[in-house]
Protein backbone atom coordinates (compact mmCIF):
# COMPACT_ATOMS: atom_id res chain seq x y z
CA UNK A 1 0.00 0.00 0.00
CA UNK A 2 2.93 2.52 1.11
CA UNK A 3 4.18 2.00 -2.20
CA UNK A 4 0.90 1.91 -4.15
CA UNK A 5 0.26 5.30 -2.06
CA UNK A 6 3.86 7.27 -2.93
CA UNK A 7 3.01 6.39 -6.62
CA UNK A 8 -0.03 8.46 -7.01
CA UNK A 9 1.52 11.19 -5.04
CA UNK A 10 4.39 10.62 -7.44
CA UNK A 11 6.85 10.76 -4.96
CA UNK A 12 9.29 8.20 -6.49
CA UNK A 13 12.25 8.59 -4.33
CA UNK A 14 10.38 6.73 -1.67
CA UNK A 15 8.82 4.49 -3.97
CA UNK A 16 11.97 3.51 -5.73
CA UNK A 17 13.29 2.86 -1.78
CA UNK A 18 10.94 0.82 -0.30
CA UNK A 19 11.16 -1.18 -3.88
CA UNK A 20 15.09 -1.89 -2.95
CA UNK A 21 14.11 -3.02 0.44
CA UNK A 22 11.62 -5.82 -0.87
CA UNK A 23 13.47 -7.20 -3.56
CA UNK A 24 16.32 -7.53 -0.41
CA UNK A 25 13.75 -8.65 1.96
CA UNK A 26 13.86 -12.21 2.65
CA UNK A 27 9.94 -12.77 3.61
CA UNK A 28 9.39 -11.29 0.42
CA UNK A 29 11.67 -14.61 -1.32
CA UNK A 30 10.14 -16.56 0.65
CA UNK A 31 7.11 -15.96 -0.72
CA UNK A 32 8.51 -15.55 -4.54
CA UNK A 33 9.54 -19.25 -3.83
CA UNK A 34 6.37 -20.00 -2.65
CA UNK A 35 4.45 -19.06 -5.66
CA UNK A 36 6.57 -20.27 -8.29
CA UNK A 37 6.97 -23.84 -6.78
CA UNK A 38 3.67 -24.35 -4.77
CA UNK A 39 1.36 -22.15 -5.97
CA UNK A 40 1.55 -21.65 -9.60
CA UNK A 41 -0.47 -23.74 -11.95
CA UNK A 42 2.79 -23.70 -14.44
CA UNK A 43 5.28 -25.47 -11.44
CA UNK A 44 5.92 -28.53 -12.91
CA UNK A 45 7.08 -27.01 -15.99
CA UNK A 46 10.96 -27.29 -16.36
CA UNK A 47 13.12 -24.83 -17.68
CA UNK A 48 17.14 -25.59 -18.85
CA UNK A 49 17.90 -26.60 -15.56
CA UNK A 50 15.36 -30.03 -15.63
CA UNK A 51 13.88 -28.50 -12.24
CA UNK A 52 10.37 -28.93 -11.74
CA UNK A 53 9.71 -29.94 -8.01
CA UNK A 54 11.79 -28.98 -4.73
CA UNK A 55 12.03 -31.03 -1.31
CA UNK A 56 11.37 -28.36 1.73
CA UNK A 57 15.09 -27.67 1.97
CA UNK A 58 15.67 -26.78 -1.89
CA UNK A 59 13.07 -24.21 -1.64
CA UNK A 60 15.21 -22.85 1.15
CA UNK A 61 18.27 -22.98 -0.71
CA UNK A 62 16.71 -21.31 -3.33
CA UNK A 63 15.46 -18.57 -1.36
CA UNK A 64 19.12 -18.15 -0.40
CA UNK A 65 20.26 -17.40 -3.38
CA UNK A 66 17.95 -15.45 -5.21
CA UNK A 67 19.19 -12.12 -5.87
CA UNK A 68 18.34 -9.16 -7.96
CA UNK A 69 21.62 -9.26 -9.73
CA UNK A 70 21.10 -8.15 -13.49
CA UNK A 71 21.81 -11.74 -14.56
CA UNK A 72 19.42 -14.27 -15.37
CA UNK A 73 19.45 -18.11 -16.83
CA UNK A 74 18.81 -19.65 -20.62
CA UNK A 75 15.75 -20.12 -21.20
CA UNK A 76 14.12 -23.59 -22.93
CA UNK A 77 12.60 -22.80 -26.15
CA UNK A 78 9.83 -24.46 -26.76
CA UNK A 79 6.90 -24.74 -29.81
CA UNK A 80 3.80 -25.67 -29.15
CA UNK A 81 1.26 -26.64 -32.13
CA UNK A 82 -1.90 -25.18 -32.31
CA UNK A 83 -5.40 -26.09 -33.64
CA UNK A 84 -5.47 -23.81 -36.66
CA UNK A 85 -1.87 -25.59 -37.87
CA UNK A 86 0.02 -22.36 -36.28
CA UNK A 87 2.72 -22.80 -33.92
CA UNK A 88 2.72 -21.04 -30.43
CA UNK A 89 6.89 -20.53 -29.27
CA UNK A 90 7.48 -20.58 -25.67
CA UNK A 91 10.19 -19.28 -23.70
CA UNK A 92 10.63 -21.24 -20.19
CA UNK A 93 12.88 -19.84 -17.52
CA UNK A 94 14.48 -21.52 -14.68
CA UNK A 95 12.81 -21.71 -11.35
CA UNK A 96 15.23 -19.38 -10.22
CA UNK A 97 14.76 -16.89 -12.72
CA UNK A 98 10.98 -17.22 -12.01
CA UNK A 99 11.28 -16.38 -8.27
CA UNK A 100 13.44 -13.40 -9.27
CA UNK A 101 11.01 -12.56 -11.67
CA UNK A 102 8.04 -12.78 -9.04
CA UNK A 103 10.56 -10.32 -6.86
CA UNK A 104 10.91 -7.59 -9.03
CA UNK A 105 6.60 -8.21 -9.50
CA UNK A 106 6.05 -7.66 -6.07
CA UNK A 107 7.99 -4.35 -6.33
CA UNK A 108 6.91 -2.53 -9.54
CA UNK A 109 3.25 -4.07 -9.19
CA UNK A 110 1.57 -1.44 -6.46
CA UNK A 111 3.75 1.44 -8.66
CA UNK A 112 2.11 0.40 -11.64
CA UNK A 113 -1.43 -0.63 -10.42
CA UNK A 114 -1.60 3.52 -8.82
CA UNK A 115 -1.25 4.20 -12.67
CA UNK A 116 -3.95 2.07 -14.36
CA UNK A 117 -7.56 3.68 -15.18
CA UNK A 118 -10.13 2.04 -12.12
CA UNK A 119 -12.26 0.85 -15.32
CA UNK A 120 -9.31 -1.19 -16.97
CA UNK A 121 -9.61 -5.03 -16.36
CA UNK A 122 -6.87 -7.18 -18.61
CA UNK A 123 -3.65 -9.28 -16.62
CA UNK A 124 -4.54 -7.21 -13.58
CA UNK A 125 -4.36 -8.34 -10.07
CA UNK A 126 -7.98 -9.44 -8.62
CA UNK A 127 -9.80 -8.73 -11.48
CA UNK A 128 -11.88 -11.22 -13.79
CA UNK A 129 -13.41 -11.32 -17.20
CA UNK A 130 -16.70 -11.73 -14.52
CA UNK A 131 -15.75 -8.70 -13.09
CA UNK A 132 -15.63 -6.94 -16.74
CA UNK A 133 -18.87 -8.43 -17.37
CA UNK A 134 -20.48 -6.50 -14.49
CA UNK A 135 -18.87 -3.57 -14.94
CA UNK A 136 -19.63 -3.39 -18.40
CA UNK A 137 -23.40 -4.23 -17.82
CA UNK A 138 -23.86 -1.60 -14.62
CA UNK A 139 -22.54 0.74 -17.43
CA UNK A 140 -24.95 0.14 -19.95
CA UNK A 141 -28.09 0.43 -17.20
CA UNK A 142 -27.27 3.88 -17.09
CA UNK A 143 -26.73 4.97 -20.44
CA UNK A 144 -26.52 3.24 -23.55
CA UNK A 145 -23.15 2.87 -25.05
CA UNK A 146 -20.88 1.41 -27.69
CA UNK A 147 -18.86 -1.55 -26.61
CA UNK A 148 -15.40 -2.33 -28.55
CA UNK A 149 -13.95 -6.13 -27.87
CA UNK A 150 -10.65 -5.66 -29.74
CA UNK A 151 -7.99 -8.58 -29.69
CA UNK A 152 -5.18 -8.11 -32.06
CA UNK A 153 -3.70 -10.70 -33.44
CA UNK A 154 -0.31 -11.96 -32.47
CA UNK A 155 0.33 -8.61 -31.05
CA UNK A 156 2.66 -9.88 -27.86
CA UNK A 157 5.04 -11.33 -31.02
CA UNK A 158 5.40 -7.94 -32.73
CA UNK A 159 5.74 -5.92 -29.87
CA UNK A 160 9.25 -4.11 -29.91
CA UNK A 161 11.07 -5.38 -27.14
CA UNK A 162 13.70 -2.21 -26.88
CA UNK A 163 11.06 0.20 -26.97
CA UNK A 164 9.17 -1.84 -23.89
CA UNK A 165 12.36 -2.24 -21.96
CA UNK A 166 11.86 1.86 -21.73
CA UNK A 167 8.75 1.85 -20.39
CA UNK A 168 9.66 1.16 -16.89
CA UNK A 169 10.24 3.50 -14.56
CA UNK A 170 12.06 2.38 -11.81
CA UNK A 171 15.99 2.25 -10.56
CA UNK A 172 18.96 0.97 -12.91
CA UNK A 173 19.01 -2.54 -10.58
CA UNK A 174 15.69 -3.23 -11.70
CA UNK A 175 15.61 -2.40 -15.20
CA UNK A 176 18.48 -3.98 -15.73
CA UNK A 177 17.35 -7.19 -14.13
CA UNK A 178 13.98 -6.61 -16.46
CA UNK A 179 16.32 -6.42 -19.55
CA UNK A 180 18.21 -10.11 -18.45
Amino acid sequence: MKIFNLSKMGDMKSVFFIQKQIIKHENAKFLAVRRVTQDNFGKRTAGVDKISLLTPDERLELVKSIKIDRHSDKILRVTIPKANGSVKNLGIPTIRDRAKQCLVKFALEPQYEALFEPNSYGFRPGRSANDTRKAIVKCLQRKPKYILNADIKRCFDNIDHSKLLEKPETFPLLKEQISA
